[in-house]
């Protein structure tokens, strides 16, 4: 795969990139990339997850070397109990192993880390005190306004100031070019870039997945139960999740569509799949789409019905989700971890 191909495997679908003179140029002269993810290990995972672990996907497929840290500590400074750190990273490793396993792709070049044992570490907690010594309260508390619930209101904990200081100092003590994140990251990815260089290390390319709209209301968010489909949950529940969520007949902008064009045909389209959607004749038969611009035409049309559109894309999860129903082990880190 030549540079310009895995440039654009690399930034499909994502919403934003900076430093992108600066990817293109690594993708034609440095023999091996990284590139980190990063994820606090707090409530259990719905399959939102998916939607960054199809682009960890792209980045594999692209040869990068890919680092997955789970940031235990993050979590505590976000209001996990410190006691259920370990058991959450178990369960965390375990979950997003058996996602990528369901994407389909080698795993050969994925690390775990787990931030304790990184963030610990004396020069990184000198490295802390270098930029907290740098950074204003004003910067940290705009760095960390969209990233850290303790960092919303007047009663600021210590803690939501310090979690932006830590991802950006992550970048560097994880040997990482490139971080990967959601655009609500964006101010802690800018004030990477920003401070890091004030204390000898180098900025770094910054990679950003969009917000996808939620079944229920603007946003998907694990800690909305309407919009939330948890890994585990059984078939009926999936089905009643979908079947609740917003999806107004020829208005596209719906959290039915979303999981669409951001989840179901990426993976449909890389296994060179169809899409189905099953409907008696009575109703005009079955349709098959090869694209997700073919669904949403029809949709905005009026040719497709919300229902017949929500049970199919209920089924596709529901197939998808067999994986972790099954997983005994799964099971048992998720009673250890939430119980």
């Amino acid at each position: 795969m030549n540079s310009d191909k895995r440039y654009e495997l690399i930034t499909r679908n994502l919403q934003e990139v900076i430093g992108e003179n600066d990817l293109r140029k690594l993708l034609k002269g440095k023999k091996e990339i990284c590139v980190y993810w990063g994820t606090m290990p707090t409530g259990s995972i719905s399959i939102a997850y998916f939607f960054p672990m199809l682009k960890i996907a792209d980045f594999l497929r692209a040869g990068l070397k890919v680092k997955i840290l789970i940031a235990d500590l993050h979590a505590a400074l976000d209001s996990v109990p410190w006691i259920d750190l370990e058991k959450r990273y178990d369960y965390y490793e375990r979950a997003i192993s058996l996602i990528l396993k369901t994407i389909g792709v080698d795993i050969k070049k994925l690390e775990f880390v787990k931030g304790s044992e990184m963030q610990l570490k004396p020069e990184y907690m000198y490295d802390i005190l270098q930029l907290s010594s740098l950074t204003s309260v004003h910067d940290a508390r705009k760095a960390a306004s969209e990233g850290i619930k303790s960092a919303v209101g007047e009663n600021v904990k210590v803690s939501g100031l310090i979690y932006p200081l830590m991802q950006a100092l992550d970048e560097e003590y994880l040997k990482a070019d490139i971080q990967f994140a959601g655009v609500d990251q964006r101010k802690i990815m800018v004030y990477a870039r920003e401070y890091l260089p004030k204390i000898g290390y180098d900025s770094r390319i910054e990679l950003m997945n969009p917000m996808i709209r939620g079944l229920v209301g603007e946003k998907m968010s694990s800690s909305i139960e309407a919009t939330k489909i948890d890994l585990l949950n059984d078939e009926k529940t999936v089905s009643k999740k979908i079947n609740k969520a917003d999806c107004v007949a020829g208005n596209p902008d719906n959290g039915i569509l979303a999981l669409l064009k951001y989840f179901v045909f990426v993976m449909k389209e890389d296994g060179g799949n169809k899409f189905i959607i099953e409907r008696s004749e009575k109703f005009g038969g079955n349709l098959e789409y090869k694209n997700y611009e073919e669904v949403a035409k029809d949709f905005v049309a009026k040719k497709l019905h919300p229902l017949d559109l929500k049970n199919a894309v209920a089924k596709e999860i529901n197939i998808l989700l067999e994986n972790f129903r099954k997983d005994k082990k799964l099971k048992e880190l998720w009673k250890r971890a939430y119980a």
